[in-house]
């Protein structure tokens, strides 16, 4: 599946889906994740958005940045109503209510948006009921690793070792304590036909598993999405950071289709090549988030980080007959 960067160029100045305007902030990650979630888009499409941080800041009563059908959904059910308008889209199409109506057309797609509050935890309960009862839908995580909408809490989402208001630092404390959830293992489980993780630096692998996503629903795509208010890095390092995390396989990229497990892009590249695998402590080093893990007292945070890693890594390339 071939990616035409000049096609797209021109799809997203006839249709760009997402408008200029909004108001997430400079360097955020999830921006750069709703523009390659547009240019992804073969048909017409309905969104679906859980509360947080791109609710808020691209729809602002009276205003929106979305130049497509979108609805706000609670935190909590965001999959439920997306559910509910893939329902009654099948129901007007078994009726045949506007067959003849050409300014009707039934042949949308719908894709959910949620954050990890909204997915890991809060939303969890309505993805889980949707995907076994297969309502045909793609769901976008934007992970940015923590509530930030409304103040940088830790949630199922937060890594080992990172710095939220919830889990700070001290002299007891040192962040959170508790690993990433295994949050497409988890979907994957439900026997959904595709899932995958993306990374905005990546645009091609990523564009092409969300044209898979909404070929094969239901379906999951987990994005990382670098959050510097919240993580403490440079506005300008944002692609930067994402293309760390997978170089340092905090963050590799691979596809489940049908309970296949496959790397792909520079994941794949690493695991033919372990000598272009990166040590955990490049990418945690530029943020803020995970000072305390490069003091010497705290050096066995930084090597239990590492083990995590190296641990989840080993599973994948198991998982992916690369071992």
């Amino acid at each position: 599946m071939s990616v035409n960067i000049k096609e797209l160029a021109k799809f997203m100045m006839k249709d760009p889906g997402i408008l200029s305007g909004h108001r997430l902030c400079a360097g955020c990650g999830p921006g750069i994740i709703l523009r390659q979630i547009m240019m992804a888009r073969r048909k017409p499409v309905v969104i679906a958005n859980a509360t947080g941080c791109v609710e808020v800041a691209t729809t602002i009563f009276p205003y929106t940045a979305w130049n497509v059908p979108w609805i706000h959904n609670a935190f909590e059910n965001a999959a439920a109503t997306a559910s509910g308008i893939v329902a009654a889209r099948n129901k007007l199409i078994r009726s045949e209510r506007f067959k003849n109506d050409p300014d009707v057309d039934l042949d949308y797609d719908v894709i959910v948006i949620g954050g990890d509050g909204g997915t890991y935890d809060i939303g969890f309960q309505a993805i889980s009921g949707a995907f076994e009862r297969r309502d045909k839908f793609m769901y976008v995580l934007y992970d940015n690793e923590a509530y930030m909408n409304t103040g940088i809490q830790r949630s199922g989402g937060t890594p080992f070792g990172a710095w939220t208001t919830t889990t700070p630092v001290g002299s007891r404390i040192k962040g959170k304590i508790e690993p990433k959830k295994p949050i497409l293992d988890i979907f994957v489980a439900h026997g959904i036909p595709y899932a995958a993780t993306a990374s905005p630096a990546f645009w091609t692998d990523a564009i092409q598993k969300l044209r898979k996503g909404l070929e094969n629903q239901p379906s999951f795509i987990h994005y990382l999405g670098v959050c510097p208010t919240g993580w403490g890095t440079e506005i300008e390092k944002t692609v930067e950071l994402s293309k760390l995390a997978v170089e340092t396989c905090i963050f590799p990229l691979y596809e489940v289709v049908n309970g296949e497990y496959k790397l792909t892009g520079m994941s794949k590249t690493i695991a033919k090549n372990p000598a272009r695998k990166k040590p955990v402590e490049e990418y945690i080093k530029v943020q803020r988030r995970f000072a305390h893990m490069l003091r010497p007292e705290n050096k066995w945070m930084l090597e239990e980080l590492q083990r995590q890693v190296d641990e989840r890594w080993e599973i994948l390339l198991k998982r992916a007959g690369e071992a």
